[in-house]
């Protein structure tokens, strides 16, 4: 795996950049070609927290955890927990709704475009999605491997712009953008 290691507000050492490769490289065992994988990882320090944003985009879907903690090698052990946990947990139905589909790129590219505008209206950041076809199904999949609480994505029952989102009493809900 390729590892695009950066820190926000917070300088990477070499031994934090080696623990962080150490402890990613168990994820290897997954991946069929994790040599074509690049690993993106952010670390922050906020206040007393110290946290860690992995992000891996993977052939046919896209893992991603983050954590905070007050020590960064702690975050580091949980975030790794937390992905292998992730692909365990979704091992099985991932395989079973590949198999059924053509080998293609089931991932979304997200550009994240900066904008010297962006103080004058308080947009502090913008993405733009290319999104795919696919089923509800499989975009609450996408949605709970991003860990995000909602997902946007071309809704082929509906043959419409969906967003998937996550309520309050923990069930989930549908727009469809006609």
């Amino acid at each position: 795996m390729k590892y695009n290691i950066r820190g926000d507000k917070l300088v990477v050492t070499k031994s934090i950049k080696e623990y962080i490769e150490e402890k990613l490289d168990r994820l290897n065992k997954y991946y069929e070609n994790s040599k074509d994988l690049e690993c993106k990882v952010v670390v922050r320090s906020k206040n007393n927290l110290q946290s860690i944003e992995v992000t891996i985009p993977a052939n046919k879907f896209i893992l991603r955890a983050e954590v905070s903690e007050k020590d960064l090698y702690a975050a580091i052990d949980l975030v790794v927990d937390k992905l292998e946990g992730q692909i365990r947990k979704n091992k099985t139905r991932l395989k079973n709704r590949y198999e059924k589909v053509e080998m293609q790129e089931m991932y979304l590219n997200f550009e994240i475009v900066d904008d010297e505008e962006e103080e004058v209206l308080d947009i502090v950041k913008r993405k733009d999605i290319d999104t795919k076809p696919m089923d509800e199904e499989e975009a609450l999949l996408q949605m709970q491997l991003l860990n995000h609480d909602f997902f946007v994505f071309k809704n082929i029952d509906e043959e419409c712009v969906s967003v998937i989102y996550k309520r309050k009493d923990n069930k989930y809900g549908i727009i469809n953008v006609k």
